[in-house]
């Protein structure tokens, strides 16, 4: 299953404006915003992150319900989260 996790951007990568380093519940890793306008997402921004690809931004509180109904997948969502801990596009 894959599923569309909510993470914080915690910084842009200097020299690619295409990348920035995600946050998905202590979980970092680069992740590819050029899905998503240059002057929409920042440092403490909120996006939904798929495969590898920011897909949309979402705000705080639709990030924290979200990661609340993921914990509840049980397994599923573990293993996403071992996924993305397993990934590097970087």
């Amino acid at each position: 299953m894959c599923l569309g996790i909510p993470g914080e951007i915690v910084e842009l990568k200097a020299g690619h404006d295409d990348l920035a380093v995600v946050d998905v519940v202590g979980v970092r890793r680069a992740v590819n915003i050029g899905l998503l306008e240059a002057d929409q997402v920042g440092v403490g921004d909120w996006v939904l992150v798929h495969v590898g690809f920011a897909m949309s931004k979402i705000d705080e509180a639709e990030a924290a319900a979200t990661l609340t109904l993921l914990t509840g997948l049980g397994q599923a969502y573990t293993d996403e989260l071992q996924a993305l801990a397993e990934s590097d596009i970087s």
